[in-house]
């Protein structure tokens, strides 16, 4: 089940903190999407405008789905039983999903059921820790109302991995205070300094991962093999019979 604070989420997201965090986000999967081709791109749950990040997608079709009609999906359905053929998904994009679900690993497990050999995954989560820690000593600053099940970084690596997907790269962001009534403009320069010499003080992060399929080829045992048979062995037994016969007569 998918905690529904979407009115509040889309609340939050028009003060000036939540703009300038979806404004972030959206240069954020802009870059990670622009190396995702295919034929279909999925996103589970919204986060701002239904077109905020598909926009971005290089796959021939995009699909938005979501556990509540609210902010304009193109379908509704459970996320952790997602009504989608197994294997028929190139990339799939979860901003901030698994921070308002109460089932991430279910939501993994059909993430992963769904997506092709070598299909992408782009996660997008709030850090528990990091600036944003501050929230719970500042009344109403921070994360949004409704996200209460932050995952770490490291923990969703194990989850993935455990998944035997591939991890791509992981890029923190967002380093401003949590403060609701901040206005101050998101700078790129500040971005790359805290990217670069505070990483761990970031609000968010995004994290990559591939789809990972061996394929086996199957080899036959050497006794099952058909025996081969060498050219021209056969030839000189004729010939000899052929000479005698003309001996004979």
């Amino acid at each position: 089940m998918q905690v529904d604070c979407s009115q509040i989420t889309e609340e939050w997201l028009k003060t000036p903190l939540g703009e300038a965090l979806l404004q972030r986000e959206v240069r954020v999967v802009e870059e990670a999407l622009d190396g995702v081709f295919g034929e279909q791109c999925l996103q589970l749950g919204v986060w701002g405008d239904s077109r905020a990040f598909l926009r971005f997608t290089r796959t021939q079709r995009c699909l938005l789905l979501a556990e509540t009609a609210h902010g304009g999906p193109s379908a509704v359905g459970r996320l952790h039983q997602l009504p989608i053929a197994s294997d028929s998904i190139d990339a799939v994009l979860l901003p901030h999903t698994l921070d308002y679900s109460d089932r991430p690993h279910a939501v993994l497990r059909e993430v992963d059921r769904i997506l092709r050999r070598d299909g992408q995954l782009i996660i997008l989560g709030f850090k528990p820790g990091g600036l944003w820690g501050l929230r719970r000593l500042i009344p109403g600053a921070g994360i949004p109302p409704g996200a209460e099940n932050l995952i770490s970084e490291r923990r969703l690596r194990d989850w993935l991995k455990l998944l035997d997907m591939r991890i791509h790269g992981t890029c923190r962001y967002f380093f401003r205070w949590p403060l609701p009534g901040n206005k101050a403009r998101a700078s790129n320069k500040w971005e790359r300094r805290g990217q670069a010499w505070w990483p761990e003080l970031s609000a968010c992060y995004m994290l990559s991962a591939q789809k990972r399929v061996s394929t086996l080829t199957p080899v036959r045992p050497l006794w099952r093999r058909q025996p081969k048979v060498v050219a021209g062995l056969a030839e000189p037994s004729t010939r000899v019979a052929r000479i005698r016969f003309d001996e004979d007569h």
